[in-house]
């Protein structure tokens, strides 16, 4: 809900009487007594009542200090016309501005958003006989910036430079932020040169400035070469600390820690959280342990953040008890959970389906003063939606509405999601449509989403119609779109669809990943297009995706169809020498099944006997696999008697 605009005050200096006791005193009234009434007076309409009313009388004339007063308070209130209307009344009596003033002006048009009245008002300054100093000149760069008001900013420092205006230190610092907002580091670093040239000396936030940029902008390695030129300062060795973490190269982050030591530094809470966040979201939460024990010993003590990034570590680890445990230490630390940390709890137990826990928390974080956001909601409908729970999200939904938080495209998108997992196709559509019409357009995700649902379902036809549809919305198909369509596709064994499909991928140059080539891979082998999957398989390699258990599994069942078990077994051992988890329980049944097809008994005792001593257990479908392909080739023995020479050569323990 957008707050409705406070009414702005008719700024007209009429003759209304003072108020009776201020009209004994008016005579008496001095500076102080004026400025006292209008700094204390909490309520603006009763401030510019009384500024009026002195105005008006003979008793006392304002001064530069009353009208800096009262130009503040209405600054605060964003009342522009009232400001317009008082540097006038200023300047029609005579009555100079300083600069302090003009900073308050400036930056009442920034609060108001409206930068480039700000700068036409600079513009202006001579006439209200006040001289452009450094200081004005950063408040109006600021001003333009917080706005991104680029070109104008340029301009303003030409003119800088033109009327011999010397920069300082917070003027460079802009300069620099502008440059660095629009991606032009190289810009940045000239400027940071000349800086030093005329004898600004950069100071922490100069630096950090360049070296973030520079690391968001993935030049990592140069902001590290950069910084080594440079004084040494904790927020630029956070800058590069937070670069490479991004990337994962923690063996140069600890490279980091290492030459803090040396140039004894001593990191803060920012350094260390930012290192245990991203190795908790690597899964190396035994490290990212370490990293908090060697915080404690440095005497640097944790905040909410470090917690709540050790805690969302353990939730992806699988260690609940020891994610609820953390929670604990951090109330009991007096780390106050915010709404991050709060939503961090609610996303590991909803991930867990513990949705009456996650309700709770939320119920919690209310009533200590932390409303629940979009996250929040959208975290607990999403969970209630994996759960198939229609009721419990529904419910979620009219909380929502009722508290005044309107729901955002993550939220709708949720929502879809448990409608079409209870089938309630469409109601979802609905939704998607009102989401068109509100001031929440659908995104791809959302598409995505339904049509998901519709494939699993078996609905390709309306599935279809709703990719033809996207573009109606502004939305363009990804390759999660057509993953999803080719799945559905070949589910229901529409395998010409499913080709066009393929082709349309192709010609629309949407760059295919893991999940789409599996997709295709399976799709193939269960249409009996064994060649065609091998292909597949050789595309994905030629391509550079590396490829899965699902990919091998494929490749070896097309293998183990065509009769090409020699290769499939080939490829099995390879894929045993490399340790990587291949193969497993799918592999072998797939081989299983070819040696016993096409080589012979003998042959898938030998195998089947690997597979045991790998350690891989043998499921029904294996069994089932392997005595059917045993029976084929030995019908005239009984499948009792086929069991007993498995079992009997194959040394089976499972």
């Amino acid at each position: 809900m957008l707050k409705k605009q406070k009414p702005l005050v008719p700024f007209v200096l009429n003759t209304i009487n003072p108020l009776q006791n201020e009209q004994k005193d008016q005579n008496l009234l001095k500076e102080s007594d004026v400025l006292n009434k209008l700094k204390k007076e909490p309520n603006i309409l009763l401030a510019l009542h009384f500024f009026k009313s002195i105005a008006n009388s003979n008793s006392f004339k304002h001064t530069p200090l009353t009208y800096t007063t009262m130009i503040k308070r209405l600054g605060y209130e964003r009342d522009i016309d009232g400001i317009q209307y008082l540097l006038q009344l200023m300047k029609l009596e005579g009555i100079s501005c300083n600069e302090d003033l003009f900073v308050i002006v400036i930056n009442a048009y920034r609060r108001a958003g409206l930068a480039e009245q700000a700068l036409k008002t600079f513009y202006r300054i001579g006439e209200f006989g006040c001289k452009p100093s450094v200081k004005i000149y950063n408040h109006v760069l600021d001003a333009l910036l917080s706005e991104n008001k680029f070109q104008m900013i340029n301009g303003i420092y030409n003119n800088m430079k033109r009327d011999g205006i010397e920069l300082n230190v917070y003027t460079y610092n802009m300069l620099l932020k502008a440059l660095c907002k629009n991606n032009r580091v190289d810009a940045a670093r000239k400027l940071l040169a000349e800086m030093s040239y005329k004898g600004c000396i950069p100071d922490a936030v100069s630096y950090t400035t360049v070296v973030s940029s520079m690391c968001r902008l993935g030049k990592v390695e140069e902001a590290r070469e950069l910084s080594m030129r440079i004084k040494s300062f904790v927020p630029v060795y956070n800058a590069l600390i937070n670069g490479f973490c991004r990337e994962h190269k923690m063996e140069e982050v600890f490279e980091l820690f290492n030459e803090m030591a040396v140039e004894e530094i001593d990191p803060n809470v920012i350094t260390y959280s930012t290192v245990i966040n991203t190795l908790s979201e690597m899964g190396n939460v035994e490290l990212a342990l370490a990293v908090l024990a060697k915080m404690f010993l440095r005497g640097c003590s944790p905040n909410v953040h470090t917690f709540t990034s050790l805690m969302k570590g353990y939730f992806m680890g699988g260690r609940l008890c020891e994610a609820l445990d953390l929670w604990n230490r951090m109330i009991q630390e007096g780390s106050e959970p915010n709404t991050v940390a709060y939503n961090t709890l609610i996303h590991g137990l909803c991930s867990y389906g513990k949705m009456v826990e996650a309700v709770s928390v939320s119920q919690t974080m209310v009533r200590n003063g932390l409303f629940p956001n979009e996250t929040t909601y959208s975290t607990l409908i999403d969970g209630f939606a994996k759960a198939g729970d229609l009721v419990g999200a529904s419910e979620i939904w009219n909380k929502m509405i009722t508290n005044g938080c309107l729901p955002n495209v993550v939220v709708y998108t949720c929502m879809v999601d448990v409608l079409c997992r209870n089938s309630m196709f469409n109601h979802a559509h609905h939704l998607i449509e009102n989401m068109a019409n509100g001031n929440c357009p659908p995104n791809t995700i959302t598409f995505n989403t339904f049509i998901k649902g519709l494939c699993c379902s078996g609905k390709i036809e309306w599935a279809m119609k709703v990719l033809n549809q996207m573009g109606q919305y502004g939305c363009a198909p990804n390759v999660t779109t057509y993953n999803e369509l080719l799945d559905g596709l070949f589910n229901a064994k529409r395998t010409r669809e499913a080709l066009q499909i393929v082709r349309e991928i192709e010609e629309m140059e949407i760059k295919s990943n893991l999940v789409t080539y599996n997709t295709i891979l399976s799709g193939f082998c269960h249409a009996g297009m064994f060649k065609g999957a091998l292909q597949i398989a050789g595309k994905l390699l030629v391509g550079g995706t590396k490829p899965d258990s699902i990919t091998f599994n494929a490749v070896i069942y097309a293998y183990c169809k065509q009769g090409e078990v020699k290769t499939a077994i080939q490829l099995v051992d390879r894929l045993s020498n490399k340790g990587e988890g291949y193969p497993d329980v799918f592999t072998y049944t797939s081989l299983l099944w070819g040696v016993c097809n096409w080589i012979g008994v003998d042959e898938a005792i030998v195998h089947l006997d690997k597979m045991i001593n790998e350690g891989i257990c043998p499921n029904r479908a294996t069994w089932n696999a392997l005595v059917r392909g045993l029976f084929s080739k030995l019908g005239h023995l009984g499948p009792i008697h086929i069991v007993d020479n498995i079992l009997a050569n194959g040394k089976v323990t499972c």
